[in-house]
């Protein structure tokens, strides 16, 4: 039996990690979508274009900045900052960049700002991004270009690049890739099973109020699927953002994404696959629960090893916080680390609850 349950958790790991990215590719030939560009100004749909902040004076000039050069008929484009409890000068500093809308409000986290400012909105397709991503020119025409496409889609996310300028040690942008090559296939199959704060879009009429600290990144796909709406990646939307310097500060921003996250694998329905199609079911089960109980998998693997191949774990854990710069070396800290978030994100929410509020990481400003 102890092997058994050996093999089980290891095959289950190596699902979660190679094999569902490798059944992904093999299931039909790599497609990807072709979402047409509209070049009639008058076809767009009207966009409030919506920056939850919350401390960005720093940033939200630059930010309020980037978002009035969109390529997009100005008259069909609302910028609207969502300052959430901000003391430091960030609504002032919105409103003088030129921003159409600035909310200044209580603090009661990210996801209740963009709440009020999608009830001031009035426009056909709310849009959304972070203080401290900038967008590509063409990134709003190409975002809302799907939903012109087909009447069923409901949420679309770009596809955000994480940038170092300074260099470091965080290896965020391998992860990210791999990441980046999943979405686009469960995009291409099915919908996905994630996307990300940098950039995306609902239809007005397909957005939805969550709990305050169920981040919209995880929690609007599944929702909008089980609603009946089909949620995409346009990978030619595009946005960049600074990533966290140093593999240890990237923990640290997983642990505090993880107690989230497991909010909504908790009690915001990530586990029951009612009203999901089994093809979307496959994909949050590979993608999202066993990437997620991925820790308790390693734990289990570990303890029914064979002593030999324990005592190889062990010593591969050791030499992974080697001191070197070494790039294997520094992906394999990377992932034991990653691991580490998730099961102390769980240790997080299960004992003090996770908080609405948020403060921008230290180094991505």
């Amino acid at each position: 039996m102890r092997r058994g349950i050996f093999w089980t958790s290891a095959a289950l790991l190596g699902w979660a990690q190679v094999g569902y990215g490798a059944a992904l590719a093999a299931l039909r030939p790599r497609v990807e979508q072709a979402w047409p560009d509209q070049v009639d100004d008058t076809a767009l749909p009207t966009v409030s274009l919506i920056v939850a902040a919350h401390a960005e004076r720093d940033v939200i000039a630059a930010k309020v900045a980037n978002a009035l050069a969109l390529d997009y008929p100005r008259d069909r484009l609302e910028v609207v900052v969502a300052c959430d409890g901000s003391t430091d000068g960030t609504p002032e500093a919105a409103r003088a960049a030129g921003a159409d809308v600035v909310l200044d409000l209580p603090r009661g986290g990210k996801v209740r700002a963009q709440d009020a400012a999608v009830r001031r909105a009035t426009a056909d397709v709310v849009a959304f991004s972070d203080a401290n991503a900038l967008w590509a020119p063409d990134a709003l025409r190409r975002l809302v270009a799907p939903f012109a496409t087909d009447p069923r889609i409901g949420y679309v996310c770009g596809r955000v690049t994480f940038v170092n300028p300074d260099g470091g040690t965080n290896q965020e942008g391998v992860y990210w890739r791999y990441e980046m090559f999943l979405r686009a296939r469960e995009s291409d199959l099915a919908s996905v099973t994630a996307g990300n704060g940098a950039i995306y879009a609902t239809r007005r009429d397909a957005y939805v109020e969550v709990d305050p600290v169920m981040g919209h990144d995880l929690k609007f796909p599944f929702t909008l699927v089980r609603m009946g709406w089909r949620c995409v990646e346009q990978p030619q939307a595009h946005a960049t953002e600074r990533m966290v310097p140093d593999v240890e500060g990237e923990a640290a921003r997983k642990r505090r994404m993880m107690s989230h996250a497991w909010a909504i694998v908790l009690h915001g329905g990530l586990l029951n696959p009612r009203g999901w199609p089994a093809k979307y079911t496959m994909m949050i089960a590979s993608h999202r629960w066993l990437r997620y109980f991925g820790p308790a998998l390693h734990l289990v693997a570990l303890a029914t090893a064979p002593r030999w191949l324990r005592r190889a774990q062990l010593l591969g854990l050791a030499a992974a916080f080697a001191p070197t710069r070494a790039r294997p070396v520094l992906l394999a800290k990377y992932y034991i680390l990653t691991q580490g978030s998730i099961a102390l994100g769980l240790v997080d929410h299960v004992r003090h609850g996770t908080a609405a509020g948020w403060d921008p990481p230290e180094g991505t400003r």
